[in-house]
């Protein structure tokens, strides 16, 4: 039987002040989660929690959340790691404005995405590199922009999220279709990383961040600067 006390920070819009709230928890499951237990106190709540969740597989991201000041994604954390404590904090991702108890707006995620134009334009092939692969892992979640000590919401510097995108289309487009990639790139990834590599650690895929950053690093810049490219 696991038994604990879930500390919430809740709050019911944008305006009002967060207030912790304790919340006696028990489940016979040990095999039990942030996300179901989330479930699980809802069903007894007057005003249950807000919360995002899709697929609680570990594969969408929208669970993403402060669990003991770690950005972690809900469905993907055990209760067993916070016996011995008998207390977990939950709180809402703080880089984000929050909307309502756990839930926060990302929209930054995908607004960078539109800034640096990180689509593909017409059909491209795939080359089913390692690259390639470990980059379409990336969940955009927003904990590696959490862990970020140089992100911030509306800055130059679009984050490790909006790497992976990057280092995705920089293994597909044709040559003559990256100038504005590399451009966008050098802007808004190299020239904001600080290379603490917090994002390495913290990543719920386990994507190895800094071997596509330094992929990336050589084809957006350095190999250009070393061809005198503009």
């Amino acid at each position: 039987m696991i038994t604990l006390k879930l500390e919430i920070l809740r709050r019911t819009s944008p305006e009002d002040t967060p207030v912790w709230k304790c919340y006696d928890y028990q489940t016979p499951d040990d095999t039990a989660n942030i996300a179901s237990a989330l479930n699980d106190l809802n069903q007894t709540l007057e005003n249950p929690v807000r919360w995002e969740c899709s697929c609680l597989q570990k594969k969408c991201g929208a669970c993403a959340m402060l669990i003991n000041q770690k950005p972690r994604l809900a469905c993907d954390t055990s209760l067993k790691e916070f016996v011995k404590a008998g207390t977990v904090r939950i709180e809402p991702l703080r880089k984000f404005p929050v909307i309502a108890d756990l839930i926060v707006d990302r929209t930054i995620l995908f607004e960078n995405l539109k800034t640096m134009k990180l689509w593909f334009a017409e059909n491209a092939k795939t080359n089913g590199s390692q690259t390639a692969y470990e980059a379409s892992r990336c969940l955009q979640c927003g904990c590696c922009l959490e862990i970020c000590p140089n992100f911030y919401a509306g800055g130059d510097f679009a984050g490790m999220s909006a790497m992976t995108l990057t280092a995705r289309l920089l293994t597909a487009l044709p040559e003559a279709q990256k100038k504005e990639i590399f451009k966008a790139y050098q802007k808004h990834i190299y020239e904001g990383c600080g290379k603490s590599l917090a994002c390495r650690k913290i990543c719920p895929a386990g994507i190895e961040i800094d071997q596509l950053l330094v992929n990336s690093n050589a084809v957006a810049v350095w190999k250009r600067k070393f061809r005198h490219e503009k």
